[in-house]
C-alpha cells in the first residue's frame, strides 16, 4: 500500500513538472490594426495631401513587415539540437526515450496556413477592387491637362486701359462645350518696352462658377474675328452670382468664399496677334496694370489654396516662380 502511494505521488510530480513545458501561443497582435491605419492614411492622402500619403505608406510598410514577422515567427525559429537520451544499464535506447529532432521542430500549423492564405487572398481581392477605382478617380487629375494656344486676333482689337470680354473655342473640334471666356485689358508698355496685358479667366476660384464683370457692356461695339467674340466692358470689379464672390479690377479677392485671386492666362505676341497660352493660379497681385507684381503659381483647381499656411494641405499645385 505504501509503495502504491509512492508511485502515485511520483507520477503526480512528473505530471506537474511536464505541464509547464507546453509553450503558450502568442496573444493577439496590434500590427494588423496599425497596418490598416497606415493604408487608410495613404488612401486619404491621395485626396488631401502628399505628405499624408508618405506618412501612410511608411506606417503601412513598417507595421506590415512587423505583422509578417509575427505571423512567421514559429517558422523562422531556430530548430533546437536534441541529444538522444542514453542509459548505462540499457543496451539500446527505447523509442519512448528518444525524441527525433524532426518531431521537436516547430511546424507550420494548419491554422497558420489558413490565416496566411486568408490574409493573402483578402489583400489580392482588395487590390483588384481598389486599384481600378483609384485609377479612374486620381489619374484624370494628372492626365489630359495640356492646353492649346488660342489666337484672339490683332492687338488693335484691345484698346488700352479697357477690358474686353473675349469668348473663344479652346478646342474647335469639340464645339461649344470647349468655349472659354476671359477678360482682357491692354496695359500698354512696361518699363522694359514690352507689351503688358491683364488676362483674367472667368471662372470663380471658389467652385468654378462663371464670373461676371460689374459694369456696362458695350454691345454695339461687339465684333467677331476668326471665331472669337469681343465685347468691350467698363468693369470696375468682377462678381460671382452663385455664392457672392467679389474681385477687384486686378482679380484680387475682395469678399466672399474664394480662397485666392482669379486665375490668369499667359500670353504672347505673334505676327501682331494676341495669343493665349496656359492658365496659371495667382495668390495675390500688388500694384496695377503694367507695374503689377503677381504671385504666380502652377494651375490649381477651384477651392485650393496656393499660399499661406493652408497651402500645405494642398500639395497640388507646386509653387512656381514669383513675377
Amino acid at each position: 500500500m505504501r509503495d502504491r502511494r509512492a508511485i502515485e505521488s511520483t507520477a503526480g510530480r512528473e505530471l506537474s513538472d511536464t505541464s509547464h513545458d507546453t509553450p503558450h501561443g502568442s496573444g493577439p497582435s496590434l500590427w494588423p490594426i496599425a497596418f490598416a491605419i497606415g493604408v487608410a492614411c495613404l488612401l486619404l492622402g491621395l485626396v488631401i495631401s502628399w505628405i499624408l500619403v508618405v506618412v501612410g505608406a511608411v506606417v503601412a510598410v513598417v507595421f506590415g513587415v512587423l505583422w509578417a514577422r509575427g505571423v512567421t515567427r514559429d517558422v523562422r525559429a531556430e530548430v533546437p539540437h536534441v541529444e538522444p537520451e542514453t542509459r548505462a544499464v540499457a543496451d539500446e535506447p527505447s523509442a519512448a526515450t528518444v525524441a527525433p529532432a524532426a518531431e521537436l521542430a516547430p511546424a507550420y500549423t494548419r491554422s497558420r496556413f489558413l490565416e496566411a492564405s486568408t490574409i493573402g487572398l483578402g489583400a489580392a481581392i482588395g487590390a483588384v477592387v481598389t486599384l481600378p477605382v483609384l485609377g479612374f478617380t486620381v489619374l484624370p487629375s494628372f492626365t489630359n491637362v495640356e492646353e492649346s494656344e488660342a489666337d484672339l486676333g490683332p492687338l488693335e482689337n484691345f484698346p488700352k486701359g479697357t477690358y474686353v470680354i473675349a469668348s473663344f473655342l479652346a478646342n474647335p473640334a469639340a464645339g461649344e462645350v470647349s468655349r472659354r471666356t476671359t477678360f482682357v485689358r491692354n496695359n500698354g508698355m512696361t518699363d522694359a518696352g514690352e507689351p503688358s496685358f491683364t488676362i483674367l479667366y472667368s471662372r470663380c476660384v471658389h467652385l468654378g462658377c462663371p464670373v461676371q464683370p460689374n459694369g456696362p457692356i458695350d454691345e454695339d461695339s461687339r465684333q467677331e474675328v476668326n471665331g472669337v467674340e469681343l465685347r468691350p466692358v467698363l468693369a470696375a470689379s468682377f462678381g460671382c452670382p452663385c455664392h457672392g464672390g467679389l474681385y477687384n479690377s486686378e482679380g484680387n479677392r475682395l469678399a466672399g468664399p474664394p480662397v485666392r485671386s482669379l486665375d490668369r492666362f499667359e500670353f504672347s505676341i505673334k505676327d501682331g496677334d494676341l495669343i493665349l497660352g496656359r492658365t496659371f493660379s495667382v495668390g495675390n497681385v500688388e500694384g496695377t496694370g503694367a507695374t503689377a507684381r503677381i504671385s504666380k503659381y502652377y494651375r490649381a483647381y477651384p477651392g485650393v489654396h496656393v499660399d499661406g499656411i493652408e497651402r500645405f494641405l494642398y500639395p497640388i499645385p507646386t509653387p512656381g516662380s514669383r513675377g
